[in-house]
């Protein structure tokens, strides 16, 4: 038995949750307005019959109380006529209406009661079908806003992973390639350069020191202009 027990319990919980996530508030409000409605036909049916069955009560006591009357006065008649057997007669019939009509009073009576109660009712309800609808539309409203706002958080949740976010970080990513090899490129070209200067700056030094060991070899200095050839030709024959 605690074996069914628990299946049972399982399959209600999972049916319970089922008829839950199913549930839509915009759906169930709309209905529940709509039930509500109906109640309302029926209680004024029901209403209605009531009002109906106490009319003919009425009616009905109406036409006991003047019979009861009548024959009251025809007893009254006979009497005077000396006439006790048809007196007693009319009595009789007075007294069947009259009985009928105490029990219609009651009737009535009763019916009034339920009439005002049941009108009671009908304003009650009427005044609640009024409130569930103006509650119904701001809870829709709210409904709806809540799902917009799902919507949306969903939608923003979702474009980190996106197709067309992804191809902006490729094309992202692809430009920020391209800037760094175009500054590495800069850089290295501009490295060359000084390269070359730094170059021809370590010829120099070169130049100027083979000049400088030269002018010894020759006892010039190598800062002193050259003497033309005449010059020379007359300091050796001094």
């Amino acid at each position: 038995m605690a074996l069914f027990d628990r299946i049972g319990r399982l399959f209600r919980a999972n049916l319970n949750d089922l008829v839950s996530k199913a549930e839509d508030p915009e759906k169930i409000l709309e209905q529940a307005v709509i039930d509500m409605q109906e109640d309302l036909v029926k209680l004024r049916q029901a209403v209605a019959r009531v009002i109906a069955e106490q009319k003919r009560s009425e009616l009905q006591y109406n036409k006991n109380t003047e019979e009861a009357q009548k024959w009251q006065q025809r007893a009254q008649l006979a009497l005077n006529k000396g006439d006790e057997t048809l007196a007693r007669e009319a009595l009789i019939r007075k007294k069947t209406h009259s009985d009928t009509a105490a029990v219609l009073k009651s009737q009535l009576e009763q019916q009034g009661a339920q009439v005002d109660s049941l009108k009671r009712s009908l304003i009650s309800l009427e005044s609640k079908i009024q409130e569930a609808k103006t509650k119904k539309n701001l809870l829709q409203a709210r409904s709806q806003a809540a799902k917009a706002s799902e919507a949306l958080q969903n939608t923003l949740g979702n474009i980190g992973t996106s197709s067309a976010t992804a191809a902006f970080e490729r094309m992202e990513n692809k430009v920020i390639e391209a800037e760094a090899r175009s500054q590495a490129a800069a850089e290295l070209g501009g490295f060359s350069i000084d390269q070359q200067f730094a170059s021809l700056e370590s010829s120099s030094d070169v130049e100027d020191e083979l000049a400088r060991m030269k002018a010894a070899l020759s006892g010039s200095s190598p800062n002193q202009p050259a003497l033309p050839e005449q010059n020379k030709d007359k300091l050796q024959d001094l």
